[in-house]
C-alpha cells in the first residue's frame, strides 16, 4: 500500500512540476512566430495577428506574451524565471523592425498593450493605448511628426487609459476634467480642443493621478509596460470579464494572453482614423460591407461612444484609395477564415493598417443568413455552416416583436444595434437594474453609453437604449451577442443618470416608466405595446433541415399539454419525453377531487376519488396524443409527494376543510402524517405504488383508454409508461407487473405497442442497472434528481452556498446547469454501459433539464443516447446541438455505447 502511495505522490510531483517550470514554457512569440492554430496559447487577437501577418496584411508589427504566463502569474504569484529577459529581447527586435526606440527622446516607439483570450470576450478586459509617453518622449514625438496637436491628443489620452486600468482611477473623474476644459474653451468635441487645451489636460490628470495615488505618475517607458503587462494580466479576474466568462459559460481557459504591438495613430489629423468594419451586416447577415469609422480618433473613441461615428460608405468620399483597399481586404479575410469577419483598423497619415479581425458577433437571424449564404456561395459546406451557429443563440429567433400595426406613442428613434423587441420600467444604472430584476420588476436600462462595468445590469435587463455610441459601440455587440435588443446613439434623448430621467423633446421619462424598445427599427415608444410571437424564416427551416441530416440524437419535448406539445413539434420535436402527470392535478376543477382522495380514510375512499380524476386524465392525454400523432409520448406517473397537493395556510385549511365536510383538525391531522423532514428522499415516486397502488392503477387505466380512443380516431399513438424513482428492481418489477395487469383487462382493444420503462434519477439505479434492464423497456435519466442526489445537494437549498461555490472555483459550472461528467457523467456511463450489457438495443434517454443545453448533450451523444428531451422552446437549439455533437465526435449508430 506504500508502494502505491509513493508512486501516486511521485506522479503527482512530476505534475505539478511540468506546469511550474519556467525553463519548459515559451514566454513569448513574435507576430511572425505565431500561427493561427495557437489560439490556447497566443489568444484569439495574437494569434489572428500572427496568420495575418503570415498571409501579408498591413499589421503593426509586435509580440504577443502567452497564456501560460498569464495562468502561472496568477497560481505563483509571480513571473517564471527568465520572463522578463526574453521580454526585453522581443522588445528590442520590435524596436529595430520598427526603426525607432523604445524610451528614446529623439524617435520614440509607442506601444499598445492589449488582453486578448482564446474566447473572444470584447471590452471585458483591460487595452492600453500609446504607452511610452512622458515630458521627455512626447518632445522627440512632436519634431518626428512636426503635429503637436496630435502629440498631446495622444498623451491626455495615454494618462487617462493608464490610470484607469493601471491605477484604478475611475474614468468618470477624467471626464470630469474633461468636461471642465471643454467648457472653458467653448468646445463641445475634444477634436475642438487646441493644443493649449490638452497641454492643461494632461496636467490635470497627472495631479489627479497624484491626488488618489499619492504618487507622482510614472514616467518611465520601462516602468509603464511592466506596470501595464500586469495590469492586463489582473483584468482576467476582474469583475466584468468574471460575469462576461459566467453569462457565456466559458470555462477552461488558462487566462489571457497580451499583446505588445507598435502604435499606429488615427488621431494624427483629418488624414487620419479609426474604425470598425464588418464583412456582413451582424444584425441581419446582409452580403453588404458594414461598419463606422471616425476621422482623427483613436480606436476606443469607435466603441466608447464618445462621438457618434459615420458609416463606413462615407469613407469612400473621404479617402478613395484607402476604402478601395479596406475592400479588398475584408473580401480576403472572409475567404480567408470561411466566417464573417469583425475588423479593427486605423489610419494613420493615408496608410492603413490592420489591428485585428476576429469572427463577428451576430444576432441569430444574421447567423442564419450568413450560414444559408455562404453554403450557396460554396464558400463553406452544409457541416460548416452548422458549426458556424451557436446552439443557444437559437434562443433570440424565439423572442417577440413589435406588430407593425401598433397605437404606441413613438417617442424618438435612434440606431437599430440590435434586433427584437423589449418591454420594461426604465432605470438607469446597473445595480437598479439587478435590484429591480430580482424584484420580479422587468427592466430596461438606460445609459448615456454602456462601458464593460454595466455588464450584469445588461444581462438582467429586458433591453439597452442609450443616447450616444453607434452600431459597433459595446452596448450594441454585446447586446447582439446577448440576444437582446438595443436601441443605441438615440441623440434625441438626454440622460441625467442622478436624476434619474430622460427627457425627449417635451416629454420626460422618469425611473419607473414603462417604455417599449424596438431594436429591429430603432423606435422606442412610449408605455406597452403588446408583443407578438415571432415567426420562422425560410433560411431557418433551410438550415435546420441540414443539421437533421446530420444528427444522430432524436430530440423530444417535456410537455405536459396539448398546447405545449403542439408547440414543440411545430419547433421539430420527435415525441414527448416527459410528461408529468401531477401538473395536471393542480388545476382549479381538480386540485379539490386530488384533495379529497388524499383525506379519504381507506381504499375505497381513494378509489371513489380517483374514479373522479380518471375521465379527467384521459382527456388530457387524448390530447397529448393526438398532438404528437405518430411520436412517441413518455407519460411520468405520479412522481411528488402528496403533501404538495394540501393547502398550507389556516385560511386554505379551513375552506378545505368545509368543502370536503370535515373538520379542521382531520385536515390538520392528515396534513401532519404526511410531512416529511426531506421529502425528496421520501414518500414519492414508485413508493406511493407499493403504499397506494390504486393511485398508479387509475393513471394507466386513463393512458390506456386514451391511447385506445385515440387510435380509433386515427392517431398513431406510441404510448410510454415511466415510473419515477426506482432503486431497486425488486420495485420496478413490482410496479411493472401492476402496470401489465391493468394492460391485459383492455388486450382486445389494443392496437398498438405499450412500452415501459424507468425513471433513472438514483446513483442505485446506475450502479444495478444490468439488474434493472429485464424490466424496462427504456431508461431516461431524470438528471435533476439524479444531480441532487450525487451531490447531495438540496436543489431548494443550494441557492444559499452554490453562489461561493462558483465564485471560490470550487465548480466551474453550476451541475443544475450542464452535467458534472466526473461525477453524475460517470454514473451515467456506468448505467448505459450495464444496461445495455443485459438488453443491447435498450433505448435511453434523458429528460431532465440538461437535455437542452449543448454541452450536455454533447456528452448524451457521447455516451451512445437514443434522444434528449428538452422544453418546447428549447427543442431548436437542441437539434443543432446534437448536429454538432456528431459532427465533432462522429458515431455511427445510435445505441452504441461510448
Amino acid at each position: 500500500m506504500r508502494k502505491v502511495v509513493k508512486a501516486a505522490q511521485s506522479k503527482k510531483r512530476r505534475i505539478i512540476q511540468q506546469h511550474t517550470r519556467p525553463t519548459a514554457m515559451k514566454f513569448i512569440y513574435s507576430f511572425s512566430e505565431g500561427k493561427a492554430d495557437m489560439k490556447s496559447i497566443l489568444g484569439g487577437k495574437g494569434a489572428v495577428l500572427a496568420d495575418m501577418t503570415r498571409i501579408g496584411l498591413p499589421v503593426p508589427p509586435g509580440f504577443t506574451v502567452t497564456t501560460e504566463t498569464c495562468h502561472f502569474y496568477h497560481t505563483q504569484k509571480k513571473y517564471p524565471e527568465g520572463f522578463w529577459n526574453d521580454f526585453d529581447i522581443y522588445l528590442k527586435a520590435l524596436e529595430k523592425k520598427s526603426g525607432k526606440g523604445f524610451g528614446s527622446e529623439t524617435n520614440p516607439l509607442l506601444v499598445s498593450v492589449r488582453s486578448g483570450a482564446a474566447v473572444s470576450m470584447p471590452g471585458m478586459m483591460d487595452t492600453i493605448l500609446n504607452l511610452g509617453l512622458n515630458d521627455k518622449t512626447i518632445q522627440g514625438l512632436i519634431k518626428k511628426t512636426r503635429n503637436e496637436r496630435f502629440c498631446y491628443d495622444a498623451y491626455r489620452r495615454f494618462v487617462n487609459m493608464f490610470g484607469n486600468v493601471v491605477l484604478g482611477i475611475s474614468h468618470e473623474k477624467f471626464e470630469e476634467a474633461m468636461d471642465g476644459v471643454k467648457k472653458a474653451a467653448g468646445a463641445k468635441l475634444d477634436t475642438e480642443l487646441g493644443v493649449k487645451e490638452l497641454k492643461r489636460l494632461v496636467e490635470l490628470y497627472k495631479r489627479l493621478v497624484e491626488k488618489e495615488t499619492g504618487e507622482d505618475f510614472p514616467t518611465d517607458p520601462y516602468t509603464q509596460l511592466k506596470l501595464a503587462v500586469e495590469a492586463v494580466f489582473k483584468s482576467w479576474n476582474n469583475q466584468r470579464a468574471k460575469t462576461y466568462r459566467k453569462i457565456h459559460n466559458i470555462t477552461g481557459l488558462l487566462g489571457t494572453a497580451v499583446n505588445i504591438q507598435s502604435m499606429v495613430f488615427g488621431n494624427m489629423g483629418e488624414t487620419s482614423g479609426t474604425g470598425v468594419a464588418f464583412t456582413r451586416n451582424p444584425s441581419n447577415g446582409e452580403k453588404e460591407f458594414y461598419g463606422e469609422f471616425l476621422m482623427n480618433a483613436q480606436g476606443e473613441d469607435v466603441v466608447a461612444g464618445i462621438r457618434t461615428p459615420q458609416k463606413i460608405s462615407e469613407l469612400k468620399k473621404i479617402m478613395p484609395r484607402v476604402y478601395s483597399q479596406l475592400l479588398e481586404i475584408q473580401k480576403k479575410l472572409e475567404l480567408h477564415y470561411k466566417n464573417m469577419q469583425d475588423i479593427e483598423f486605423t489610419i494613420e497619415d493615408g496608410k492603413l493598417f490592420i489591428l485585428q479581425s476576429r469572427n463577428g458577433k451576430r444576432t441569430a437571424q444574421a447567423a442564419i443568413k450568413i450560414a444559408v449564404d455562404m453554403v450557396k456561395e460554396k464558400l463553406i459546406s452544409q457541416n460548416e455552416a452548422a458549426l458556424q451557429v451557436d446552439p443557444m443563440q437559437l434562443n433570440q429567433l424565439l423572442h417577440p416583436a413589435i406588430p407593425a400595426s401598433h397605437r404606441g406613442k413613438i417617442l424618438c428613434k435612434g440606431l437599430p444595434a440590435s434586433p427584437g423587441a423589449a418591454v420594461g420600467k426604465v432605470v438607469f444604472t446597473p445595480e437598479d437594474a439587478c435590484k429591480w430584476t430580482e424584484n420580479a420588476q422587468k427592466v430596461i436600462l438606460v445609459r448615456k453609453e454602456t462601458s464593460p462595468e454595466d455588464i450584469q445590469g445588461m444581462f438582467t435587463a429586458q433591453g439597452i437604449l442609450t443616447s450616444m455610441g453607434g452600431m459597433t459601440s459595446h452596448a450594441a455587440v454585446v447586446c447582439r451577442g446577448m440576444g437582446k435588443p438595443c436601441v443605441a446613439g438615440c441623440a434625441a434623448i438626454q440622460v441625467d443618470t442622478k436624476k434619474k430621467v430622460f427627457i425627449c423633446g417635451e416629454i420626460v421619462v422618469r425611473e419607473g416608466d414603462t417604455i417599449t424598445l424596438n431594436g429591429s427599427t430603432g423606435e422606442i415608444i412610449l408605455g406597452e405595446v403588446e408583443l407578438m410571437e415571432p415567426k420562422m424564416s425560410n433560411d431557418f427551416k433551410l438550415f435546420m433541415s441540414w443539421v437533421d441530416k446530420i444528427r444522430k440524437l432524436r430530440v423530444r419535448t417535456n410537455a405536459d399539454t396539448p398546447h405545449d406539445a403542439k408547440v414543440a413539434r411545430d419547433f421539430g420535436a420527435e415525441g414527448i419525453g416527459l410528461c408529468r402527470t401531477e401538473h395536471m392535478f393542480f388545476q382549479e376543477d381538480r386540485i379539490p377531487k386530488m384533495r379529497e382522495m388524499i383525506l379519504a380514510k381507506d381504499t375505497a375512499g381513494r378509489k371513489r376519488a380517483l374514479e373522479k380524476l380518471l375521465p379527467l386524465q384521459r382527456e388530457d392525454f387524448i390530447g397529448i396524443f393526438t398532438a404528437m400523432d405518430g411520436f412517441p409520448v413518455t407519460i411520468r406517473l405520479l412522481d411528488p409527494p402528496l403533501h404538495e397537493f394540501l393547502p398550507t395556510t389556516h385560511g386554505q385549511v379551513e375552506n378545505l376543510a368545509i368543502a370536503m365536510g370535515v373538520t379542521i383538525d382531520d385536515v390538520k391531522r392528515v396534513a401532519d402524517g404526511l410531512h416529511e423532514i426531506n421529502p425528496m428522499l421520501g414518500h414519492r415516486g414508485c413508493r406511493l405504488a407499493v403504499t397506494y397502488p390504486e393511485i398508479y392503477e387509475m393513471q394507466v387505466r386513463a393512458i390506456i383508454e386514451a391511447a385506445i380512443a385515440a387510435h380509433n380516431i386515427g392517431v398513431k399513438v406510441l404510448p410510454e409508461i415511466e415510473v419515477p424513482i426506482i432503486g431497486m428492481a425488486a420495485e420496478l418489477k413490482l410496479i411493472r407487473r401492476l402496470v401489465e395487469e391493468i394492460i391485459n383487462r383492455y388486450q382486445n382493444e389494443i392496437k398498438f405497442t405499450v412500452k415501459i420503462g424507468t425513471m433513472i434519477e438514483l446513483p442505485r439505479a446506475c450502479l444495478t442497472a444490468d439488474e434493472l434492464a429485464p424490466y424496462a423497456d427504456f431508461f431516461s435519466f431524470g438528471t435533476n434528481d439524479l444531480t441532487q442526489m450525487t451531490f447531495g445537494f438540496s436543489r431548494d437549498d443550494v441557492g444559499k452556498f452554490l453562489p461561493a461555490y462558483l465564485d471560490k472555483g470550487l465548480l466551474e459550472r453550476d451541475p443544475s446547469e450542464t452535467i458534472d461528467r466526473k461525477g453524475v457523467g460517470e454514473l451515467m456511463k456506468i448505467c448505459v454501459k450495464l444496461g445495455r450489457s443485459v438488453k443491447p438495443k435498450l433505448e435511453i434517454g434523458i429528460c431532465g433539464e440538461h437535455g437542452g443545453e449543448p454541452l450536455s448533450e454533447e456528452f448524451c451523444h457521447k455516451i451512445g443516447m437514443n434522444y434528449v428531451s428538452c422544453s418546447p422552446y428549447r427543442v431548436p437549439i437542441a437539434r443543432l446541438a446534437a448536429a454538432q455533437a456528431q459532427l465533432k465526435f462522429p458515431r455511427k449508430a445510435s445505441t452504441s455505447s461510448a
